[in-house]
């Protein structure tokens, strides 16, 4: 029987997984834009139900970045050589990715665009 692992070493692994998520491209690409984002709503007071919104698809992308990553890695130590099904499913985590990145961006431009446009005609 598997001893349980304690609460602290749970802890432990999981931020040991989002630090080598800070070592992946894609992922420092993601965080870049999430720091503009939430730049972007101090500098244009979104309002607290926006906030909701923001947080949660900037969750909702980095964790896909990392789910996405962590198939990656799997299939690559399954499959080392080139496989054409192992291409498949990495290109359907990667797709997965970008649908939370477009959808994303969409709710981006609902609650932005319109206060870009106030700011703009006050000037």
């Amino acid at each position: 029987m598997k001893n349980k692992q304690t609460l602290y070493s749970a802890f432990r692994f999981a931020f040991k997984g989002i630090a080598y998520a800070l070592t992946e491209r894609n992922f420092i690409i993601d965080l870049f834009f999430a720091l503009v984002v939430v730049l972007a709503g101090f500098v244009l007071k979104i309002s607290n139900v926006e906030w909701l919104a923001i947080l949660i698809c900037i969750a909702l992308v980095l964790s896909m970045e990392m789910v996405n990553t962590a198939i990656e890695k799997t299939i690559d130590l399954l499959h080392p050589q080139q496989n054409p099904k192992a291409g498949e499913i990495k290109d359907i985590a990667a797709g997965s990715v970008l649908i939370a990145v477009i959808i994303s961006g969409i709710i981006g431009v609902i609650i932005f665009l319109p206060k870009i446009f106030d700011l703009l005609n006050k000037s």
